[in-house]
């Protein structure tokens, strides 16, 4: 090999412009970035932003229509479990007018199976929290009773109940049905 033929070699290595992407990118970061780059990089963190406000607004909408609709399915079944219990309530007067009627009746099965059937009736209204408005001999309230019947004062007290003539009942603290009573005249 001759000394000449390696020098042009050589001198084609040096003239390959391995310093051109070196001095490209050293000058990229020495010029300040242009405008339209940093504006639409504003632009797209400006969005990004509004998207995720709106994202969040969506989401918070979302939970409180999820609370909103429990709470309405809540208070649908409870009302509903209330007028059940209100439209059943005319079976138990029965069952009651039944068991006292059987109670007289020499028939033991028949006494036995109505007592059975109204004792699964009570523990049924009890598991609702259903309780009967028991205020024979108390003051009057009119919140919890109807008075239909004026008594004499020998049967009690002026203002106080003298005679259920229909039981009220109650669920929890909602009135079902207002006792209608006898009450005597102040």
């Amino acid at each position: 090999m001759n000394p000449e033929e390696k020098a042009p070699e050589t001198e084609q290595e040096t003239v390959v412009p391995e310093t051109e992407p070196e001095q490209a990118s050293e000058e990229a970061a020495q010029e300040p970035p242009k405008e339209p780059e940093n504006k639409e990089l504003a632009d797209a963190q400006a969005k990004a932003a509004e998207y995720l406000a709106m994202a969040q607004r969506v989401q918070a909408d979302f939970e409180n229509f999820r609370r909103r609709n429990e709470s309405v399915r809540a208070d649908s079944f409870a009302e509903g479990k209330r007028d059940v219990a209100a439209a059943m309530l005319p079976v138990l007067d029965n069952l009651e007018r039944a068991a006292d009627a059987a109670a007289g009746s020499t028939d033991e099965a028949l006494k036995n199976g109505v007592e059975l059937v109204l004792k699964q009736m009570n523990e049924v209204y009890r598991k609702l929290d259903v309780s009967a408005i028991d205020r024979l001999g108390e003051k009057f309230d009119p919140n919890l009773e109807n008075a239909i019947l004026q008594g004499t004062p020998e049967e009690g007290e002026p203002g106080t109940v003298c005679q259920v003539l229909q039981k009220g009942y109650k669920m929890g603290e909602k009135i079902l049905r207002h006792a209608m009573v006898k009450v005597v005249p102040e």
